[in-house]
């Protein structure tokens, strides 16, 4: 599975973005999808993750701002960014987990960086 995020950039706090990923490969075999973020000098974490039937949890730094969908028919995910901060700042990196058979995989995107200016 590969996977290429865009959209990101920059923008002043209580602005908007939205963020893509596309996959490609064995997108047959895709399960969950997500976003996660990795601040500088901070551990990656999740911003928000959505089951193949559409159940999306969020995390509580983004529930209410953040809205993530999914479109099946084209491999797409997305994440619309609202009300930004400044501790939203982050390198944001699309997700994808493979099943296969009794095994997982994980799959990351190459990252897309959004910096919120205050």
């Amino acid at each position: 599975v590969h996977l290429v995020e865009s959209g990101g950039g920059l923008v002043q706090a209580g602005g908007s973005l939205r963020l893509s990923c596309v996959a490609s490969g064995s997108v047959g075999s895709i399960y969950d999808m997500g976003w996660y973020r990795q601040a500088p000098g901070k551990q990656r974490e999740l911003v928000a993750r959505t089951t193949r039937g559409g159940s999306t949890n969020y995390a509580d730094s983004v529930r209410g701002r953040f809205t993530m969908s999914r479109d099946n028919a084209n491999n797409r995910v997305y994440l619309q960014m609202n009300s930004l901060k400044p501790e939203d700042t982050a390198v944001y990196y699309c997700y994808a987990e493979m099943r296969e058979r009794l095994s997982r995989y994980d799959f990351w995107g190459q990252g897309t960086q959004v910096t919120v200016s205050s």
